[in-house]
């Protein structure tokens, strides 16, 4: 039987969530490489698309986070179908990530997922305890080993960035932190242990930038630094100024994957989650964590008040683990 012609993934709405589908974006490529590949994706994670050479077109979702609006979705799915998608993919859990395909009239409609989607999918799988980046490709039906998510940067896109922001290349040593976590403060690595690995470092000769979102811009105007680009960029400036860096460190975040996605060394903080589960993806990484009985917990705060799982985490043993080959 012939493979499909035209292939919708409904892509994640987190960004680590989106640089991590990338591996099945390859993947599907690579089983059906005459396949047009379409991915579906909020205004948030869409410029992620830019960097992955696999994905023939990205269509905006233009919904708002957590916004059902059953009227725009019909409308959307309705303009779709004039595609005539074979295949599609649904990668986030939620009943209305589920409308666009059906309504899009997909011939196969494959995700994981309940009762509800039943209602809306062809092909309803149950979810097994795997990585992320392995649930995705588990949806694909294909044997081999999944590649990791890796994120390609135009070469003419870093002057682009560099000048839309009045920037210059780094003249030294170029370290990249990321002191924020979307997902909640637990996530987040102190930020004083930010600040003293910062001064360290600016000791050692090293230019330090800060990436990260109008949120982040308390804690970053704490963190003495090179330049503090927390809340100026968009997301694929981001992504393309993380590319120069010789050494980022980050919690567990959005920016942490796409640092492992650029294949940059980079040191990973976890305290709350499992990093055997969403942990980077990269030979250049390292994960540093305490391991404490508590963790990991999941939770978005912490749940016994003291945060020891990284407020143990001290400066010098992330200063040793940049400085180890």
């Amino acid at each position: 039987m012939a493979g499909p012609g035209r292939i919708l993934i409904v892509g994640p709405a987190w960004v680590g969530d989106m640089v991590m589908a990338e591996s099945l974006f390859a993947m599907a490529k690579r089983l059906h490489p005459g396949a047009r590949l379409e991915v579906l994706a909020p205004r948030w994670t869409l410029p992620l698309l830019k960097f992955m050479p696999e994905v023939d077109e990205a269509i905006a979702l233009p919904f708002g986070h957590g916004e059902l609006n059953l009227i725009g979705r019909r409308r959307l799915g309705r303009a779709l179908a004039e595609r005539r998608y074979d295949f599609a993919l649904v990668l986030p859990g939620s009943v209305k990530s589920a409308l666009v395909p059906y309504w899009a009239g997909a011939i196969e409609r494959r995700g994981y997922g309940g009762l509800l989607r039943r209602l809306l999918l062809t092909d309803v799988r149950s979810k097994q305890a795997l990585p992320q980046v392995e649930s995705f490709a588990a949806l694909l039906e294909t044997s081999g080993e999944v590649p990791p998510p890796r994120l390609l940067v135009p070469p003419d896109a870093i002057d682009k960035a560099l000048s839309a922001l009045g920037l210059s290349r780094p003249s030294g040593p170029l370290l990249a932190m990321a002191p924020g976590a979307e997902y909640g403060p637990a996530k987040r690595w102190p930020t004083r242990h930010f600040a003293a690995l910062a001064k360290a470092k600016q000791a050692e000769g090293w230019q330090v930038w800060l990436f990260g979102s109008a949120g982040d811009r308390e804690a970053a105007s704490a963190i003495p630094a090179s330049t503090d680009l927390a809340g100026r960029t968009s997301l694929d400036q981001a992504v393309t100024l993380l590319s120069l860096a010789d050494a980022v460190v980050s919690n567990d975040s959005g920016l942490m994957h796409v640092a492992a996605a650029l294949e940059r060394p980079q040191v990973a903080l976890f305290g709350p989650s499992d990093p055997t589960r969403t942990g980077p993806r990269s030979p250049a990484a390292r994960v540093l964590r305490l391991g404490l009985d508590c963790s990991p917990c999941n939770k978005r705060v912490c749940p016994l008040g003291h945060h020891r799982c990284l407020e143990d985490l001290l400066p010098e043993q992330v200063l040793a683990a940049l400085s180890s080959p």
